[in-house]
């Protein structure tokens, strides 16, 4: 890659604006006004008329959903029956869906300044056992870094589940894929560009016994867990109902409240919860387009004079999910 200069913007995040030297995709230097770089450079960008932004980080997403949010048979319906209605539709997903959904998915986040991406993929209908492989090709042709979740359900309606059993899969050819996948696209060390995390979708589409395992084999490659939890209060009684216990405590006996795991949604913590959490370093990521659409509820805000909730910010899912940017 050249080393290119980017000259004088005339607006940057820094007490600077000399500019920065991207060197091998790396910055190396933040110059001072009128200040040249040390290094020698390849090329100047004469940003005068820009302003430079360090990359946003996304880190939840569903790709395939970019193809039916606006689906007639889903508007204004909470979230099980959404989803009720939707999986049918999500069951005829084809591997060129899965490309178009995500090509357009990663270019809409880099049209809006993100950089780096996580997504949940967790449906695998008949013939899309090469989705991760699909996601992976399509990140590296665009250059966005990617935590790539290996998602998975497991529990369908026959079981106490919510989804049919056209887009679940058995737990042995889930953990067989997560593998596979590991094996083949997880990179680790500064400056990796495509990490794999393991992502059983929800507690009323997984079983115990998928969670655990997933667990196991996360703590085994060195790679980092994630799920839905806390978002609706019919999760909450779906929990209680099925295992008796709460959706935090069920993490807690799968063995997840641990520091490898960032959650989505996290609306419905009691104070209690978000002790726990911060105290076992959870990250959670907020999704507020995606409660208000399905009225789910409001995420809680940080209180200045306790410690700060594991959702204060994105930085907790970045350091350990996502490579530095």
């Amino acid at each position: 890659m050249p080393n290119i200069w980017i000259k004088q913007p005339l607006a940057m995040l820094a007490e600077t604006q000399g500019g920065l030297v991207v060197q091998d995709g790396r910055i190396v230097e933040v110059l001072m006004p009128g200040q040249a770089p040390s290094t020698t450079v390849d090329e100047v960008f004469d940003a005068s008329r820009h302003v430079v932004l360090p990359g946003l980080v996304n880190t939840h997403h569903h790709f395939y959903q970019t193809l039916t949010r606006a689906h007639p048979q889903a508007i204004n319906k909470k979230l099980f029956d959404w989803l009720t209605a939707l999986y049918p539709v999500w069951s005829r997903l084809t591997p060129e869906a899965v490309r178009i959904s995500t090509r357009l998915a990663l270019t809409e986040l880099l049209m809006s300044g993100v950089t780096t991406t996580s997504d949940h993929h967790y449906l695998f209908p008949p013939h899309l056992d090469e989705a991760m492989d699909i996601q992976v090709e399509e990140a590296r042709k665009l250059g966005l870094r990617m935590t790539v979740t290996r998602g998975s359900m497991n529990l369908s309606e026959k079981d106490g589940g919510l989804p049919p059993d056209s887009v679940v899969q058995d737990e042995d050819e889930i953990l067989a894929d997560c593998e596979r996948v590991i094996g083949r696209y997880h990179e680790r060390g500064e400056g990796a560009m495509i990490q794999i995390a393991l992502a059983p979708c929800s507690p009323f589409t997984v079983t115990k016994s998928l969670m655990c395992a997933c667990g196991e084999l996360a703590e085994k490659h060195d790679c980092r867990l994630h799920t839905h939890l806390a978002e609706t209060r019919d999760e909450d009684e779906f929990c209680r109902s099925v295992f008796g216990m709460s959706p935090l405590d069920y993490l807690e006996d799968v063995g997840w409240l641990t520091d490898r795991t960032w959650l989505a949604h996290g609306i419905h913590f009691s104070d209690g919860d978000v002790a726990r959490l911060g105290k076992h370093g959870v990250g959670v990521c907020h999704c507020p387009t995606s409660n208000m659409v399905l009225a789910s509820g409001q995420c809680r805000r940080g209180n200045s004079r306790r410690r700060a909730p594991p959702w204060a910010s994105a930085s907790m899912v970045r350091r350990r999910t996502m490579p530095p940017t």
